[in-house]
């Protein structure tokens, strides 16, 4: 069995505070599913696509760093990052949410994902409800709600992140890419 790998301190908290300012500042667009469908009632969230950053090559740079250190755990053949790394805003006044789903899916980038990494960028007690939950199995395994804290899994898994019902929650999330299971 595939557990999720928690890595407390994947991101410096301070990090965090300086993406989440850039991200501030950044245009955000509705989150949809693979193929650009709206779905609102799958997930409701405002994205910033980190390429789109100014001056955060730093932030990939800590993400590879990431999948290096995860992938000890899991072992899966990786050759790539053919996405950029997606931040997510999940708030209060749209009841943000994402149903549960896997990563793996119809689009042709999509097909090829193998690990997701989740880094949560908000404290804790930025916001209630918003909960990161992943099932490898028949037990759902909650991820950490520490600042700078992810969670990593395999992209096949199912996970979704619970509607947040105060304040707002915002993540990072990046999924490393490889030649199709076997």
């Amino acid at each position: 069995m595939l557990l999720p790998l928690t890595l407390p301190d994947a991101l410096d908290p301070a990090d965090c505070d300086r993406l989440r300012a850039d991200l501030a500042r950044a245009p955000r667009r509705d989150g949809r599913l693979v193929g650009a469908q709206a779905a609102p009632d799958i997930r409701r969230a405002d994205l910033v696509w980190i390429d789109d950053l100014p001056e955060a090559g730093w932030v990939m740079a800590a993400m590879v760093r990431l999948f290096t250190r995860a992938n000890r755990h899991f072992g899966f053949d990786l050759t790539d990052f053919a996405e950029s790394a997606q931040a997510a805003r999940y708030g209060q006044d749209r009841r943000g949410h994402f149903d549960r789903h896997s990563d793996i899916g119809a689009g042709a980038l999509a097909q090829r994902r193998k690990l997701t990494a989740v880094v949560q960028l908000s404290d804790p007690g930025d916001y209630q409800g918003g909960a990161l939950e992943v099932w490898p199995d028949s037990h759902p395994r909650p991820a950490p709600r520490d600042k700078g804290s992810a969670l990593v899994f395999p992209s096949f898994a199912l996970h979704r992140v619970t509607p947040v019902t105060a304040g707002e929650r915002w993540s990072l999330t990046l999924w490393a890419h490889g030649p199709a299971f076997r």
